[in-house]
C-alpha cells in the first residue's frame, strides 16, 4: 500500500508536469498500476486516452505504434518485477512489449522497498538494463512504507524525474510536441 499509493500520486503529478511542459503524454498502465489508481485520473491530467491492454479490440498494434511515436519512454515507478522483465526482454504486457519496439531513449525510475533495491538480483537486473541502453534514475532515500523505516527505494520527486527527462531530450530542446 502506502509506498505504491505515494508512487501513484507522484506518477500522476509527473504526467501533469510533462503535459504542462507541452509534451503529448501517452500513459500505459500495467495491471499492478491499475490496482493503485484509475486510468481516468491520468486521462484528466493528460487529456489523452490511457492504454492498458496489449491486445484489446482496435488496439492490436498499440505497443508498436506507441513505441514508434515516443521521443522518450519513462517508466515511473519501475517496480522490481518490471525492471527484471525489462532487463530480460519479456513482452507479456503492453508496456514491456512497447519497450522492445522502442527506438527512443528509455528512462526507468525504480521504486521499491530498500531491501529489494539492495538485493543482488535487482542490482544485476539494473546493470543489465543499463547495458541495453536504458537510463536509470536511482531511487531516492527517505521514509518507506509504514513500519519499514527509511532508506533508498522511494520514487524520486516528479520535478527530479522531469529534470532528467529534460536532460535526456536536451538536444531536441523543449518538451513542446514531444511524445512521452
Amino acid at each position: 500500500g502506502v509506498t505504491g499509493g505515494i508512487a501513484s500520486y507522484k506518477s500522476v503529478w509527473l504526467a501533469r508536469l510533462l503535459t504542462q511542459g507541452g509534451a503529448e503524454v501517452d500513459v500505459v498502465m500495467t495491471r499492478g498500476a491499475r490496482e493503485f489508481i484509475g486510468p481516468i485520473t491520468f486521462e484528466a491530467v493528460t487529456g489523452r486516452p490511457v492504454h492498458t491492454e496489449i491486445f484489446g479490440p482496435g488496439h492490436a498494434l498499440d505497443h508498436i505504434r506507441l513505441a514508434r511515436e515516443a521521443n522518450i519512454v519513462v517508466v515511473a515507478p519501475a517496480r522490481a518485477d518490471f525492471t527484471g522483465s525489462a532487463a530480460h526482454g519479456r513482452a507479456d504486457d503492453l508496456l514491456t512489449g512497447g519497450l522492445l519496439a522502442a527506438k527512443s531513449k528509455v528512462l526507468l525510475v525504480p521504486a521499491m522497498n530498500d531491501r529489494m533495491w539492495s538485493h543482488a538480483q535487482t542490482k544485476h537486473n539494473v546493470a543489465h538494463a543499463q547495458s541495453l541502453g536504458y537510463e536509470i534514475l536511482e531511487p531516492a532515500e527517505g521514509p518507506l512504507a509504514i513500519g519499514e523505516g527509511s532508506g533508498p527505494g522511494r520514487m524520486p520527486e516528479p520535478d527530479e524525474i522531469m529534470n532528467r527527462v529534460g536532460r535526456l531530450l536536451e538536444a531536441e530542446s523543449s518538451l513542446k510536441g514531444k511524445k512521452i
